[in-house]
């Protein structure tokens, strides 16, 4: 039993967790944010981990759609598209190892990711479409992977502040500790 006083053992006799049981635990994790406030290694940890899916989706967009010769938009959306299946991916099939059924994982994975995906994604393309040549560059070019890199660290740099804001408020990864 955790320390709100619901038990983790199966629900309905399936063995996962409810989405009831994911609102139990994020309306406790919203009580005790606001009272513990998010570390800046918490917040670190939840930037890190949206950066990862967001990286991921968001080259591997970027690849396709300059290895295709695609035009800036496409390029773009397929990137952002990707950046958001990977970033929620990642949190989907982390609350799914840890018992949630996949109607409640996916209001957690929401929950958890789409303001921070959203700003990192924001600024991160940002970066790209206003460095010079950028979106011209191919992919054996510098120009390219420089700002898309660097547009990750800016990203990152933006964005763990707001997760801290966040989490210190029982939102975004507050609602996935619930699970680690």
């Amino acid at each position: 039993m955790d320390h709100s006083g619901h038990s983790h053992g199966g629900h309905g006799g399936h063995g996962t967790r409810s989405a009831q049981h994911v609102g139990q635990h994020a309306h406790h994790g919203d009580h005790s944010a606001h009272l513990s406030g998010a570390s800046w290694a918490m917040a670190v940890k939840a930037t890190l981990h949206c950066l990862t899916g967001c990286a991921i989706g968001e080259i591997l967009g970027m690849v396709i759609g300059t290895a295709f010769g695609w035009g800036n938009v496409p390029t773009m959306v397929l990137a952002i598209g990707l950046a958001f299946l990977f970033g929620y991916s990642f949190t989907l099939f982390a609350v799914r190892r840890a018992g949630l059924d996949l109607r409640a994982a996916v209001k957690v994975a929401l929950a958890a990711d789409t303001v921070s995906i959203a700003v990192m994604e924001f600024v991160d393309n940002a970066i790209i479409a206003l460095t010079p040549g950028a979106m011209e560059a191919q992919l054996d070019d510098g120009l390219f992977w420089g700002a898309l890199l660097g547009g990750f660290a800016v990203a990152f740099v933006i964005t763990t502040p707001v997760n801290k804001w966040m989490i210190g408020r029982g939102k975004g990864h507050a609602v996935v500790h619930a699970y680690h």
